[in-house]
């Protein structure tokens, strides 16, 4: 069953603090001047996460041009964070563990499922920390990388 509740454009997100795949921690009020895209994806290890990751790294440098810092997210561990990113040859792009407590940073957002993980979602955020732009995609569909960094180029 999906999550409940919608994001709306503006709405301030709340400061967090997750370690990525290599033990780092990334504060989202430690990041000023950029925008960020929460890119979360269900689950590591499936092929449709797999892909849409592979599409943040593959990209990195549009983000860095566009001023963005792009990170995945999911309900995973770190290790299993870390194990992933090693098979996809994933080095420049964050991939954060929204491990413990459980998918907080996707409940506080609204789109932790009941299901326990995260809709499949790109939320981009300000240079203010607003949401500037939400889209929640069906679980087995690849987010468009090109709707995004087009979003990205207006904003």
């Amino acid at each position: 069953m999906a999550a409940k509740k919608v994001l709306n454009i503006g709405t301030k997100v709340r400061n967090f603090s997750l370690k990525d795949q290599n033990q780092e921690v990334f504060q989202f009020t430690s990041v000023k001047g950029k925008k960020i895209l929460l890119s979360f994806h269900p689950l590591a290890w499936t092929p449709v996460c797999a892909k849409q990751m592979q599409s943040l790294e593959k990209n990195y440098k549009v983000f860095q041009k566009l001023r963005t810092i792009a990170v995945g997210i999911s309900v995973d561990s770190v290790p299993s964070k870390s194990a992933w990113a090693k098979s996809l040859k994933i080095s420049q792009t964050s991939l954060l563990a929204d491990f413990w407590p459980h998918g907080g940073v996707a409940k506080s957002l609204g789109i932790l499922r009941d299901e326990g993980f995260s809709e499949r979602a790109n939320i981009i955020i300000d240079e203010n920390g607003r949401i500037s732009f939400a889209k929640i995609y069906p679980i087995g569909q690849l987010p468009d990388i090109a709707e995004i960094i087009g979003k990205l180029k207006v904003l």
